[in-house]
């Protein structure tokens, strides 16, 4: 009873319970119900070219989601759709006279990773380089078993370049 009380108020001012802080037996008990509320939550407002700034209501979705403790991820799907054919020189250029830093994609991809806990490893081999996405803090045989079930099961080592050395050095032999 206590912890539905508990659970009342902010589902009534706010319609989540996002940013509410419950204890550990609180959230086992609310686990059991699926709570859309309880579940990773951002927005995302898609605004027009000159509104990134200067918006009434994007800056209204960011009081209200600062108050729920929800991110916003403000982007322009005008300019998202123009940014598809360009090439990469072609991009910056492009984000630059925008006053944009980087597309929206990948803001909206890096939260919607931090939101859920993921991260991504490589693989790389003579043939293909391939990505693969684990629960961050996955230890090397978990992410193994990603790969394939069995070499989860039979793992022995990982042998791990930093991205930033293989980019200097451009090879593992190297």
């Amino acid at each position: 009873y206590g912890l539905v009380k508990k659970c009342i108020e902010p589902l009534n001012t706010y319609g989540s319970l996002n940013g509410v802080t419950f204890e550990k037996q609180e959230k086992m008990i609310l686990a059991s119900f699926n709570l859309l509320t309880l579940k990773p939550m951002m927005f995302v407002a898609n605004v027009s070219e000159n509104e990134f700034t200067d918006n009434k209501h994007l800056s209204e979705l960011k009081s209200f989601a600062s108050k729920i403790n929800v991110p916003v991820i403000t982007i322009c799907a005008s300019l998202e759709s123009q940014l598809v054919d360009f090439d990469e020189n072609e991009k910056k250029e492009f984000l630059k006279e925008s006053g944009i830093e980087e597309p929206g994609l990948n803001r909206l991809i890096r939260e919607a990773f931090r939101l859920l806990g993921l991260q991504t490893f490589f693989t790389a081999g003579e043939k293909e380089v391939r990505a693969w996405t684990i629960k961050k803090d996955s230890l090397a045989p978990q992410a193994a078993g990603k790969i394939h079930t069995d070499f989860e099961k039979g793992f022995i080592r990982a042998e791990v370049i930093g991205f930033d050395d293989m980019m200097q050095y451009g090879s593992e032999s190297a």
